[in-house]
């Protein structure tokens, strides 16, 4: 098994969620007649290298399945069979942790939200840290809907950038176009994207300006909120690269004021941090 190396802030981004992680337990344990879950849809291994130091670092599922105290119930999901299986070796075979093996985008509808209903005083945090464009709308818009989920989510503004947002789009492929309306929910992310310039063509038409990655990622909350039905999403935590490029962003979206008030205050305390 080869592990990914990760950089200084997708460490950070470990700390977070295990932070809040640990909070959201806290309290759903004092709440005897709520039973909580922690979903990941891109468990990974289970283990990471860091860069930094070139030591093992442990992944989100694994910093959870380890909290004091714990959630009822844990389920991991990865596409790859090799990662499926490490990470199984590590977090055992106990009956409240179920490792999925599948794509996340119908395992979590189909097997894994249908446990975490409202009605059934059940509720979630779930993590979804695609590697790329790699998750559909459908899953955020239904953790939304069921008002029982709360979400971490990783917009990966640098594959976007990098195969869809380019300042000239007749070269970009057809089945990035797809993947992006499947990600942001349809093709409405060319009016957040591109806006009319004030000068004109050479040829009297009107120029599209690319906008900048914070415009593009305000309009994505905005989406949350609009059209998932989020009530609650503070403003994401840009996650930078060794050069200090944004590679991606750090959403959490949630329908309790509780949540989003302390991921706010977590949020603020990494803003500022540098390499």
């Amino acid at each position: 098994m080869k592990f990914d190396e990760i950089g200084y802030w997708s460490e950070l981004k470990l700390e977070i969620i295990q932070r809040y992680a640990l909070e959201y337990s806290r309290i759903l344990t004092r709440q005897p007649r709520l039973s909580h879950v922690y979903i990941d849809g891109f468990s990974g291994p289970g283990v990471h290298i860091s860069k930094r130091s070139g030591e093992v670092v442990a992944g989100s599922p694994l910093n959870a399945v380890y909290l004091d105290p714990p959630f009822r119930e844990y389920f991991l999901v990865d596409l790859d069979g090799g990662k499926v299986r490490h990470l199984r070796s590590l977090v055992g075979d106990a009956p409240h942790i179920h490792v999925l093996e599948g794509d996340c985008n119908q395992v979590l509808l189909e097997q894994v939200f249908p446990n975490v209903r409202y009605e059934d005083y059940r509720r979630g945090l779930c993590i979804l840290d695609p590697y790329g464009l790699h998750l559909d709308w459908e899953v955020i818009a239904t953790a939304a809907e069921m008002k029982s989920l709360e979400i971490f989510l990783n917009f990966p503004i640098m594959d976007m950038n990098r195969n869809v947002l380019w300042r000239r789009t007749e070269g970009v492929s057809p089945e990035d176009c797809v993947r992006m309306n499947r990600f942001w929910g349809d093709d409405s992310w060319s009016e957040a994207v591109y806006q009319q310039a004030s000068q004109m063509s050479l040829f009297g038409e009107p120029e599209l300006e690319k906008q900048s990655n914070e415009v593009v990622a305000e309009a994505f909350r905005t989406r949350l909120k609009t059209v998932a039905g989020f009530d609650y999403v503070p403003p994401p935590l840009p996650m930078r690269n060794s050069r200090n490029a944004v590679v991606y962003y750090l959403f959490f979206a949630s329908q309790n004021d509780t949540g989003q008030r302390i991921v706010a205050h977590i949020f603020d305390k990494y803003r500022d941090r540098r390499c």
